[in-house]
């Protein structure tokens, strides 16, 4: 029987990325795809970015393929505007996505691509694991003409879930990332990490890094790091800064796990997981067929690994984008001027 995958195409660059994705996982396999409105797409026709008929049909499926979401034509500052981004959140939390993969590892034929030093970024081979449906973001919200305030709030449970997910992915050290000389949260989040590493990983060696540090040291000396956990803003935008590592953001895939979050390798057993790039909807070029691809790419070797234990087909995409890379394909974000099109035929072409 095929897998059952959602597809989300959303907005902006969305729907031109995702076509040749789709084109890709058809030539490595027999799936089932169905597509709905999601994010500005859906406030336009349905006036909210999740409708219920869509969180039912995700949460049916084996798999959720998300392409971007948002856009200058829906952002406003009033609280009661229906907003892309709040789809996402409420999808993450619909389905009980707590975890949140997004692998750093700079290709050796894009080190130059790098803002940094060739030097600096070889051997980096990072992964951030961030919780997702915790903290600031989800936390009660309240505003007056004169004040607006924004809880931040984990429990040790939350904490604790997260962190596991981090220590099992980890290769030999965990960096928990957190600004407990300030906050309560971070103080708590500290404590939990703390004890879970010495009940079930003390094999694994932990390092509590404030949240300023360890943005200074992924710029200064990315390689140190193996798993970077973190709560949820804090990941939100080291994950940003890491992913520019590569040279680009159009480059970078995620996964958004629940119960039972694998490491590597095999599926999740309990919602289906999400799976996006890091980057957004870039409404400014879209439609214009130049969208880096590569980044969609990377997220459906995620799904196919993470998602569906296809581990031969994930290393395969993986393999192609690379292949593409090393055989020369740049798009404008890497200082080329290869398309949409013509960058999926050059992986499509590497395809073992």
């Amino acid at each position: 029987m095929a897998a059952h995958i959602v597809t989300l195409p959303g907005d902006g660059i969305g729907p031109e990325i995702m076509a040749p994705t789709l084109e890709l996982l058809s030539a490595l396999g027999e799936f089932e795809f169905e597509e709905h409105l999601f994010g500005g797409a859906s406030i336009d026709a349905h006036g909210t970015p999740l409708t219920d008929d869509v969180l039912d049909a995700c949460r049916r499926a084996d798999a959720v393929l998300l392409a971007a979401v948002g856009g200058p034509k829906w952002d406003t500052t009033d609280p009661h505007a229906p907003r892309p981004e709040a789809g996402l959140l409420g999808l993450r939390k619909g389905l009980g996505l707590y975890a949140n993969l997004r692998p750093v590892k700079p290709l050796a034929a894009l080190y130059d691509a790098s803002p940094l030093r060739r030097e600096r970024i070889e051997g980096t081979d990072l992964l951030v694991v961030r919780e997702l449906t915790g903290g600031i973001y989800f936390g009660e919200k309240t505003r007056t003409e004169r004040s607006a305030s924004d809880v931040c709030s984990y429990t040790t449970d939350e904490i604790e879930r997260i962190a596991r997910t981090a220590f099992k992915a980890a290769r030999s050290r965990v960096t928990s990332v957190d600004k407990a000389n300030v906050l309560e949260t971070s103080r708590l989040w500290r404590e939990v990490v703390s004890g879970l590493h010495s009940r079930e990983f003390p094999q694994i060696e932990l390092e509590h890094v404030l949240v300023d540090n360890a943005a200074m040291q992924l710029i200064a000396s990315p390689s140190r790091f193996d798993v970077i956990l973190t709560e949820n803003m804090f990941g939100d935008i080291l994950s940003d800064e890491a992913a520019m590592l590569t040279g680009s953001i159009g480059l970078l895939p995620s996964a958004s796990l629940g119960e039972e979050a694998p490491a590597a390798g095999s599926p999740s057993t309990g919602s289906p997981g999400l799976f996006e790039p890091v980057h957004g909807s870039a409404p400014d070029i879209a439609g214009q067929g130049v969208a880096n691809p590569l980044a969609m790419f990377l997220s459906a070797a995620m799904l196919l690994r993470h998602g569906l234990a296809l581990e031969r087909e994930a290393t395969a995409v993986e393999s192609a984008v690379e292949g593409a890379l090393e055989a020369g394909l740049r798009t404008p974000d890497l200082g080329g001027d290869a398309g949409t099109a013509e960058a999926a035929r050059a992986v499509l072409e590497n395809l073992d």
